[in-house]
């Protein structure tokens, strides 16, 4: 476990190109800084969910973030890394967590909306209600790194 003098980086994670990117930055900045990343997905049920009895939108996120993170670290991820899968919507998770971070790193888009926006609705409401400094990291090509849609993803 960290100390409190230790920085702290908030990395928000959903499985798309642009959250890889924010994580291999936060790495970079950690290196810097000699900080603890942690590493946060969220997840909610869709807003017209039937239940299925063999799908798990928890577990869904738990591969999207286990995923993201052998993208980023290989089979190892290093000490000064954790992660975390948490219940409810991208943005409320990510500026409660940030109440406990230095810095809140996330992507300029992730996955659903519509790809010709510069910001993303997570990004944006983070940038503008974080409790401490926000990065929000740009990619052209943020695809996701699973083949599938999941049900962190928006197919629309």
């Amino acid at each position: 476990m960290k100390d409190d003098s230790t920085p702290r980086i908030l990395v928000g994670v959903d499985g798309s190109g642009s959250s890889i990117v924010a994580l291999q930055g936060a790495t970079k900045i950690a290196s810097a800084m000699n900080a603890h990343i942690r590493a946060v997905i969220a997840w909610e049920y869709p807003a017209m969910f039937y239940p299925v009895s063999d799908w798990s939108p928890e577990d869904d996120a738990k591969s999207a973030l286990d995923a993201v993170l052998r993208q980023v670290f290989g089979t190892q991820s290093p000490t000064n890394v954790d992660a975390e899968v948490r219940r409810g919507h991208a943005s409320k998770v990510l500026i409660d967590e940030s109440k406990n971070a230095d810095l809140l790193v996330v992507g300029s888009r992730g996955h659903g909306g519509f790809a010709g926006l510069l910001l993303g609705s997570v990004s944006a409401a983070c940038a503008q209600h974080s409790h401490c400094p926000v990065l929000i990291t740009h990619r052209d090509d943020a695809s996701s790194i699973t083949s599938e849609p999941s049900a962190m993803q928006r197919t629309d």
